[in-house]
């Protein structure tokens, strides 16, 4: 089966977690220290947060930015349900915004216009398939009303730009992201002060951290502000460094099989739709999206694809749709996001792949479509 999603781990992931057993001192050390910097470098950032998950980073930063209670966040739908379900995490209150276009699925700026209120404090844009929002746009339109701006980056580490937009932002290096962790993800803030009371509100709002008073032969500590279990651990720490240091190659990787896609379905599938077909922005290329026809069964496509040897997924079920927000009274029509996720099927995309497997995929996919029987 060839997946959608497959992580690069080797001999020196191995390696480097032996390293951290053999040092006896496994969490919030030296490591995660260096992973920080690390990561901040790459980026083309100041400096950055390690944390449990880029859920907890989302968390982190509207909490550190001072989102709470009776606040409403501008939020994409068309994304995984953490980007919303955070705005519920410091009690304020997620507003779903429509996508640009069926070939530009980033939240709509029109929109977001039409859905802010007077209690609109903070605006969370989602770099979709890896590719990153209008800079520009979107921070003339924060700037112009006053709003917060972050970014939700779990799809573009490695991109150019990505965590330079916003006033804080994301990063996800769960298991089937560009590098991996495992678990985990990381935060960076523009202002200093934030990222500084981000780290401290990672690990319960100490003043210390164990590692910290070891050094300076003290064990006493302060508690200065409410703070969470959101810390990352040496091990996978560890694993971070190691997989940073192949996360260019492997993007530029992912970019040439994302060209290859393209010119494959476009010889082969002429009625598959692919977004971003004129995107000149930068990108990471994280997952590689299509859209079937309008009349096309999708699940009747994967299960065909699956008979082939191919997963294939959906990136995303709308979130205003989910049962959760739907009980929450979310009764609000976005058309183009609709639209888009019922027609949206993710192919196989990841750097373990060669041009043949894109080829393979597009040859079972053509084979299936041609068929005829996928009417739904």
């Amino acid at each position: 089966m060839l997946l959608v999603s497959e992580p690069s781990l080797g001999d020196r992931e191995k390696a480097a977690l032996l390293e951290v057993v053999d040092s006896n001192w496994i969490t919030m050390g030296d490591r995660v220290r260096a992973f920080e910097r690390a990561f901040a470098t790459e980026q083309g950032l100041p400096d950055a947060v390690a944390v449990g998950s880029c859920t907890a980073g989302l968390h982190l930063a509207l909490a550190g930015l001072g989102i709470g209670p009776g606040d409403e966040v501008l939020v994409p739908s068309l994304s995984f349900v953490a980007t919303a379900a955070c705005t519920y995490y410091v009690g304020a209150s997620p507003v779903f915004v429509d996508i640009d276009s069926i070939d530009q699925p980033l939240m709509s700026i029109e929109d977001a216009e039409r859905r802010r209120t007077d209690r609109t404090k903070a605006v969370i844009v989602m770099h979709y398939g890896g590719y990153l929002v209008d800079r520009d746009a979107w921070r003339a339109f924060a700037a112009a009303r006053r709003l917060l701006l972050i970014e939700d980056a779990a799809h573009a580490t490695g991109a150019t730009g990505a965590g330079l937009i916003g006033d804080a932002a994301a990063f996800s290096f769960y298991g089937n992201k560009n590098m991996t962790t495992a678990e985990g993800g990381m935060v960076t803030a523009r202002d200093p002060g934030v990222l500084d009371q981000i780290r401290r509100m990672r690990g319960h709002g100490m003043t210390s951290g164990t590692r910290e008073r070891l050094d300076a032969q003290t064990p006493t500590y302060d508690v200065t502000m409410l703070g969470w279990n959101y810390r990352l651990d040496e091990l996978r720490a560890a694993i971070g460094l190691v997989q940073l240091q192949n996360l260019a190659q492997w993007n530029e990787q992912r970019a040439q099989l994302a060209s290859a896609y393209r010119n494959a379905l476009f010889e082969r599938c002429h009625e598959v739709q692919v977004p971003f077909g004129n995107a000149r922005v930068a990108s990471a290329h994280h997952i590689m999206p299509i859209l079937l026809s309008a009349d096309v069964n999708r699940d009747a496509v994967v299960a065909s694809l699956r008979d082939g040897g191919v997963q294939t997924t959906v990136h995303y079920p709308p979130i205003h749709t989910l049962s959760f927000y739907r009980n929450k009274g979310s009764t609000i029509s976005l058309p183009k996001t609709e639209d888009f996720a019922c027609r949206e099927l993710t192919l196989p995309l990841h750097p373990k792949m060669q041009e043949h497997d894109v080829y393979r995929v597009v040859d079972v996919l053509a084979a299936t479509l041609s068929r005829g029987r996928w009417a739904r």
